[in-house]
């Protein structure tokens, strides 16, 4: 994994992002000399943008989850998903082409050559994911523990698979008589730990194990390993890099005083909100067609208001009103009593279905941005009844209100709907994330996810 501004990305995604963009970038100077047929002018007219479109391609082509783990997809699912990607980066590359210094009259054939080459760059890209190409840069990792723990890190590797980590076997820890993963994948414990690494030619050593539970872990030979150049990573470090949270379960008071991250600041905020008036303001110019196509939707539907105000939990604890378009029925609380929202919620309206699922529901909360009540991604904004509840049942839950709430956010994208407080409890071990490690390019990579989420019909609460 490499940490790029402040988040994780998987080795082999980020290198065949860079393979894809010297590819490109070769195939544009190729075509264009083919087409001009003089170095020199090519050379000097063509390079730099040729670059600029390369890299900014393949970062869309990225935002779409083109380079995302595809083994275990099927062939119909993967289509899908190419397919999407080229319709979006086509006319994108289509735009940055009429921007481009390409040349003149004498470029004009290389439009559509380079839209092609991109087209087979994103179609070879997509298939070489689903077979699991990118195992030559897959990290060998060995698990110390063969407990609930070391069965946790099995099924977040392979739920879904993750290309970028492949166990190579479990070491049990001396003491402990537990075992939850397979017998076959247990390894023998007659060598010291820096032998059996080696013989495995492990790259990595998770410790799935914790000392309170009964054993001892051998914390000399760890230190022999991590001397030996061999990466050694705890519970919590291994669920920040590979899911994307901070797990609850491994989480003290401790480690957010004196751990890296949860970093706020003056510039910091002012960079956010600039960023959040921007994007609103451009969104709410590019949405307004949809936004009254669903003013008129609603009102046909179930009648007036077509708008609702909910109190919800902001920054801090302050209570402020959130704007939504109304999609349950108008009488869907009339007993007064607070109801977690569901995927299948029969309070919801045939429009307000279709709301949820493209999100359309939300966009009004643009105006929440720019009155300076919501950023454009943060935690989710609850209803105070259900803040009491989780804050007294789920421990740091409070961390979550330093931020803005967001239109959109990190557990939106990477976990759908919260009915109950398990659920709740999963979102907010990606709210922590989001909160320990947002910055401007984690905000940017959310936006593109939601829209990708939005656009394949993924769901979203």
């Amino acid at each position: 994994m490499l940490r790029l501004f402040n988040h994780y990305f998987p080795s082999s995604a980020v290198y065949q992002v860079l393979i894809d963009v010297l590819v490109l970038f070769c195939a544009i100077l190729l075509a264009a000399f083919y087409v001009g047929g003089e170095v020199a002018a090519t050379m000097s007219s063509v390079v730099p943008s040729a670059l600029v479109f390369a890299v900014v391609m393949m970062a869309l082509s990225s935002a779409l989850g083109i380079y995302g783990s595809h083994r275990d997809a099927s062939f119909r699912d993967l289509l899908a998903r190419i397919v999407l990607t080229v319709l979006f980066s086509v006319p994108v590359a289509w735009g940055v082409f009429r921007m481009l210094p390409w040349g003149g009259e004498r470029y004009q054939a290389l439009d559509a050559t380079v839209i092609m080459i991109l087209g087979g760059v994103l179609f070879v890209r997509g298939v070489s994911r689903r077979s699991g190409a990118a195992s030559m840069w897959r990290r060998r990792v060995l698990v110390i523990g063969t407990g609930r723990e070391a069965a946790s890190v099995e099924y977040s590797l392979t739920h879904p698979h993750h290309p970028g980590l492949s166990i190579v076997g479990f070491l049990p820890v001396p003491g402990s008589d537990e075992s939850l993963v397979h017998p076959s994948r247990v390894l023998p414990s007659g060598r010291s730990l820096l032998e059996t690494a080696r013989a495995l030619e492990a790259d990595e050593i998770i410790v799935a194990v914790r000392e309170r539970r009964g054993g001892t872990l051998p914390l000399s030979e760890l230190l022999d390993c991590k001397l030996s150049g061999i990466k050694v990573l705890d519970l919590s470090c291994f669920f920040e890099r590979v899911r994307g949270q901070v797990r609850l379960d491994s989480l003290r008071a401790s480690w957010l005083i004196y751990g890296e991250g949860f970093r706020q600041g003056t510039l910091r905020t002012m960079i956010k909100r600039v960023f959040d008036v921007a994007a609103a303001l451009v969104l709410l110019a590019l949405t307004a067609p949809i936004m009254l196509l669903a003013v008129i939707a609603i009102g046909i539907e179930d009648g007036f208001p077509v708008l609702y105000r909910q109190e919800r939990v902001g920054q801090g604890g302050r209570v402020f009103k959130v704007i939504k378009f109304r999609s349950m029925w108008r009488d869907a609380e009339k007993d007064g009593k607070p109801r977690w929202a569901s995927a299948n919620d029969n309070r919801v309206t045939r429009v307000g279905r279709i709301m949820r699922k493209t999100r359309i529901d939300e966009l009004p909360q643009l105006f929440n941005v720019l009155m300076g009540s919501m950023s454009m991604v943060g935690p989710r904004p609850e209803r105070p009844f259900f803040v009491d509840q989780l804050t007294n049942e789920i421990p740091f839950y409070a961390v979550r209100h330093s931020l803005k709430p967001g239109v959109t956010g990190w557990a939106q994208v990477r976990y759908q709907y919260g009915a109950s407080v398990d659920d709740a409890v999963q979102k907010l071990q990606y709210d922590l994330y989001y909160v320990k490690n947002h910055t401007l390019f984690l905000d940017m990579m959310v936006l593109a996810e939601t829209v990708r989420v939005v656009v394949t019909g993924e769901g979203a609460q």
